[in-house]
């Protein structure tokens, strides 16, 4: 079974940056490249967002505009980590950040994940969320 930590939340001044990590256990969901990988985001009295996610193997990967240009999403298969790394931080990144991993990839290829990798139903396995808080 497959289970996913996240780490590397905490405050970050606006403008700032921060690396998020996210690392699997039970099965190594990246260097199988059988899984595709989001990282989410959830504010209070706000609903799941999808950041960035990624195809099996590492590309293409994918953004919500709100952050294209600000975010990278990356991932070491050999430690089983997802990563994502986000500069010029504004007030409304502040968010519990979530990883998740899809097998089914949005039921096709690449082209159907495009289409679905910012859905949070994509996914099936989700790790417990590190916070983020940006102050200014």
């Amino acid at each position: 079974q497959v289970q996913l930590v996240e780490s590397g939340g905490g405050s970050v001044q606006a403008g700032g940056s921060l690396r998020l990590s996210c690392v699997g256990s039970g099965y190594n969901v990246l260097a199988h490249s059988n899984y595709c990988m989001g990282w989410f985001r959830q504010a209070p009295g706000k609903e799941r967002e999808g950041v960035a996610g990624v195809y099996r193997g590492g590309e293409p990967t994918f953004y919500d505009p709100s952050v294209e240009g600000r975010a990278t999403i990356s991932q070491d298969n050999a430690k089983n980590t997802l990563y994502l790394e986000m500069n010029s931080l504004k007030a409304e990144d502040a968010a519990t950040y979530y990883c998740a991993a899809s097998r089914a990839c949005g039921g096709g290829g690449q082209l159907a994940y495009a289409s679905a990798w910012s859905r949070p139903d994509t996914y099936s396995t989700w790790g417990q969320g590190t916070q983020v808080t940006v102050s200014s």
